[in-house]
């Protein structure tokens, strides 16, 4: 966009690896919903990877979305479908997309930063964006500050004497640093990262509009419900071992499970192997407008989280603030960032891993009919946290503090 049709907006850059490649596309969006929440504000560039099917560049909801190429069209298969580190984790030639992936995107960052005036960034993730940003914002004095957000996977999984070095010295360039939930603050400052500097602020969930309760809908007695990728630290291959012992004291109970990951084919042969082909049914993808008319039906979603060997875990799970956001009652996995959420609220906290845990867990909810929905006031206070509006307007006020920092000292 030439410079003098530049909107009378600050400009943001945001750089992220995962992103929506077209509409209704089921990879995670959160990202893009920050990003399209934020154009009243800013004139917001999104620069993520190229993807086989997804345009090249496009308005995307209001958000200018530039996908770079980083290697032949076919093989740009390192995001989707997992993310990174599972997509690794699979198929290790993947490896050698990484230098290409992370110098495309360094070297189109750059270029934007010297051909249009970009007054902030955003790095969603630690390595390699936050990377990325540090090398763009550093080149010279005068180019832009970027704050760097992790959402769990580059701090978690991401482990060693290298990488956690990395991790410290993006976050002392940064103007300013977010994590998606406190555990996360201490993990940092465990690493050595200079913590006095993180702010928690989470993703959001539309808990306004879309993820309501609707008393007219009937809830079921006997649907148990997962959503999310399938991959290890979602923890659903020790709900499908416990489907066995809830089947014997609930006969007419079923698991309905909504995602897609690299899990999937194992996952579907242990239900098979445990003769469960008949009460345990894959939906695969499902459209985010379509979600909550099945957390408004569901007995009960569970979300059995646990650390991965690899060491990531959730950052912070959204997906049981969407269940929380329409009323149905949750069985969780006891991890750091699940009790920050919830507390003392309405949910069920089971050991991750614990079989037997999530059966009497899981079992309790189907066998008391009048096991409460999430209250009115707990609701509230989640819609206070992680309603969109709410945390696009904190992260708003967070880079029009920044661009106005840069502002002031192109002045000087």
């Amino acid at each position: 966009m030439p410079e003098a049709s530049r909107p009378n907006r600050p400009t943001l850059l945001v750089l992220a690896s995962t992103y929506p490649r077209w509409h209704g596309d089921p990879e995670p969006g959160f990202v893009h919903e920050l990003a399209r929440r934020l154009t009243g504000s800013f004139h917001v560039i999104a620069l993520v990877p190229g993807a086989p099917g997804a345009a090249a560049r496009e308005m995307l909801d209001g958000v200018e979305v530039i996908r770079y190429r980083y290697a032949p069209r076919r093989l740009e298969t390192l995001v989707n479908d997992g993310g990174i580190i599972a997509n690794l984790r699979r198929h290790r030639w993947k490896t050698l997309l990484l230098p290409t992936f992370v110098l495309a995107q360094a070297w189109h960052a750059w270029r934007l930063v010297r051909r249009r005036r970009i007054d902030v960034m955003h790095a969603h993730w630690l390595l390699p964006q936050g990377l990325v940003a540090t090398f763009v914002s550093g080149l010279s004095r005068g180019f832009p500050p970027f704050l760097v957000t992790s959402h769990g996977a580059d701090l978690f999984a991401l482990q060693g004497r290298a990488l956690n070095a990395f991790k410290r010295f993006v976050v002392s360039k940064a103007a300013a640093v977010t994590v998606v939930s406190e555990p996360m603050r201490g993990e940092l400052k465990v690493i050595g990262a200079d913590a006095n500097k993180v702010s928690v602020q989470p993703m959001g969930v539309d808990l306004s509009e879309l993820f309501t309760p609707d008393p007219v809908v009937q809830r079921s007695r006997d649907e148990i419900l997962f959503v999310g990728r399938l991959v290890e630290k979602k923890g659903l291959r020790h709900l499908i071992d416990a489907m066995p012992a809830i089947l014997q004291a609930h006969p007419t109970a079923y698991l309905t499970i909504v995602g897609f990951g690299p899990e999937q084919e194992a996952l579907v042969e242990q239900v098979r192997r445990l003769d469960l082909l008949t009460k345990v049914r894959f939906l695969g993808a499902v459209p985010q407008p379509e979600l909550p008319a099945l957390y408004r039906r569901a007995a009960v979603f569970v979300a059995p989280f646990v650390k991965a060997i690899s060491g990531d875990q959730e950052g912070l799970g959204l997906v049981s603030v969407e269940a929380a956001g329409c009323g149905c009652p949750v069985v969780l996995g006891d991890l750091p960032a699940v009790r920050s959420v919830f507390g003392p609220m309405n949910a069920r906290l089971v050991a991750p891993g614990s079989v037997a845990d999530i059966e009497k867990a899981v079992s309790a909810v189907l066998t008391d009919p009048s096991t409460p929905v999430v209250a009115a006031g707990v609701r509230a206070s989640l819609c206070a946290r992680f309603d969109w509006k709410s945390v696009s307007e904190r992260y708003a006020r967070i880079f029009q503090g920044l661009a106005g920092n840069k502002a002031a000292a192109r002045v000087e």
